[in-house]
């Protein structure tokens, strides 16, 4: 089984050096006779927030890389690139840097994605777009805490991989963990996602002062990332609720693919019909 390792948090971030040390041993524990190996493809800096967005590649098509030592991880070479969470997926998932892999673990991330932020997440970005060069992918992400248990996500995390291998192609799986010592950690439970939302609203301004040409929005945000705030509004297993709970969840994820959904044919044939008339109306 061969791993890519990538992240949003920047190839010298604790959570991706603890999901590295992880995988060491993981490698050095393979039972006789299974070759496993592992590379880290990761951005230079913090891409928190950018999704599957892999930047401007027409007017800047190509990247700048740079080897990185990860303390502890001494046989997974490592590289950071001066790209988003996705691009470092799609290049490690394309073999350029001497490894094809058979997953992308994406992680740990700093703080939750649940709810909403499944959107918005860089760290979740980077497998969905792996799924579509048929690529199975595992995005990990801890709560937010004052001392963070990364090693915690990362044992769960390396559970999973059997599992995931056995998986068809292009499976994707979201597992948030919630920041805990692993004794204290209640399990591990399928998740829904839940209503949480990053953005909960803007303004208005202060004093209610009419919006000038240009100023500063401010922002309430919600509880989905990187905290587990308020899960009142939950079901026991949306996601949120399950890590304030002390419970890891495991959710299943689809990337973008075509909806077949044969309702929709009627619509879309009429939208098709009126933009044919409107071309021969102008003809």
């Amino acid at each position: 089984m061969r791993l890519l390792l990538t992240n949003d948090d920047g190839v010298g971030a604790p959570g991706l050096a603890s999901l590295a040390r992880h995988v060491e041993h993981w490698i050095h524990d393979a039972p006789a006779g299974e070759d496993r190996e592992a590379l880290v493809v990761a951005p230079q800096v913090n891409h928190s927030g950018m999704s599957a967005a892999v930047g401007d590649l027409f007017n800047h098509p190509s990247v700048e890389y740079s080897r990185h030592e990860i303390a502890g991880a001494p046989t997974v070479r490592a590289y950071g690139l001066n790209a988003p969470p996705a691009l470092c997926a799609l290049l490690g998932a394309l073999g350029s840097f001497g490894l094809e892999p058979d997953i992308i673990v994406s992680g740990i991330n700093a703080g939750a994605n649940v709810g909403r932020s499944v959107l918005h997440s860089g760290t979740i970005g980077a497998i969905l777009t792996g799924a579509q060069v048929g690529k199975s992918g595992l995005a990990v992400s801890v709560q937010w805490g004052e001392e963070i248990h990364f090693d915690t996500a990362a044992a769960v995390a390396i559970e999973v991989l059997d599992h995931l291998m056995a998986a068809p192609s292009r499976t994707l799986w979201n597992l948030n963990v919630p920041n805990l010592t692993t004794a204290k950690l209640r399990g591990v439970r399928r998740g829904r996602i839940s209503i949480a939302g990053i953005v909960k609203s803007a303004g208005p301004l202060a004093g209610g002062e009419p919006l000038g040409d240009e100023g500063q929005l401010p922002l309430r945000l919600g509880a989905a990332s990187p905290e587990v705030g308020d899960v009142s509004d939950e079901a026991p297993d949306d996601d949120g609720a399950l890590v304030a709970s002390g419970f890891a969840s495991l959710t299943p994820l689809r990337g973008p693919h075509e909806d077949t959904d044969t309702a929709l044919d009627e619509t879309l044939h009429q939208a098709l019909e009126a933009i044919t008339r409107h071309l021969h109306l102008h003809r």
